[in-house]
């Protein structure tokens, strides 16, 4: 039986998208039960609503600072549509410890970085900032940490001396979309254990192909040319 699954948004919905397509394979684990946002006007609504998913507006600002409060509905909605996994994409809103640890090893989230580096806000320029070679995406399980529980997938991609914030971003998203479905699968097919502070996988091992940036061209090609 397929595991059912939550997605919370807050903006655009682009992970939440690349989700839903992957849960519409007859073969895929889980299904995409339920899109909540904390914002009525998250275009991520209309896009899970033009797929046939059923959304969900549970707005925070009315809460203010009552985090417990805003969980209590949040929750409420989950176990009324029998959701058994928690896929944050883009839910810009933070949880109680009570909250993360309740859903603990059921609730994922991805981040625009290789964690633990650059964490947090603007992770695109932090990279970019620090010069390094090659950046990516992150999907780990939530912990009341920020941007801190234990990994379950990551994809690279380098990084150019010409690159913006956005040229980077545009890249990383491609590798978020492709790497999110598969970790979902990973966690709902039972081929995901936490150990300790460390995430371990029944996965098949690592890309056999290595990831070098910046790629530099010996004497011998430029003379080939």
């Amino acid at each position: 039986m397929k595991r059912r699954v939550a997605i919370l948004i807050s903006g655009r919905g682009s992970n939440m998208a690349a989700l839903i397509k992957a849960a519409a394979a007859p073969d895929f684990p889980a299904e995409i039960s339920l899109v909540i946002s904390n914002k009525a006007d998250a275009p991520g609504l209309e896009r899970a609503k033009a797929s046939g998913v059923p959304t969900l507006v549970i707005e925070s600002k009315p809460f203010g600072k009552d985090r417990a409060g805003f969980e209590a509905a949040l929750q409420a909605a989950l176990d009324q549509h029998g959701i058994e996994l928690i896929c944050l994409g883009g839910f810009m809103r933070l949880f109680t410890a009570e909250f993360t640890q309740s859903w603990y090893g059921r609730m994922l989230n991805i981040h625009p970085s290789l964690l633990p580096s650059f964490p947090g806000l603007d992770p695109h320029g932090q990279a970019l900032r620090a010069g390094v070679k090659l950046s990516g995406a992150t999907v780990h399980f939530v912990i009341p940490a920020t941007d801190a529980g234990p990994i379950v997938m990551q994809g690279a991609v380098p990084v150019s001396d010409h690159d913006t914030g956005d040229t980077l971003s545009e890249r990383i998203l491609e590798v978020e979309h492709r790497i999110y479905p598969e970790a979902l699968r990973l966690l709902a097919t039972g081929k995901v254990r936490i150990d300790g502070e460390v995430c371990k996988t029944e996965a098949s091992g690592a890309s056999e192909n290595f990831l070098i940036s910046p790629v530099v061209a010996r004497a011998s090609d430029l003379t080939d040319r």
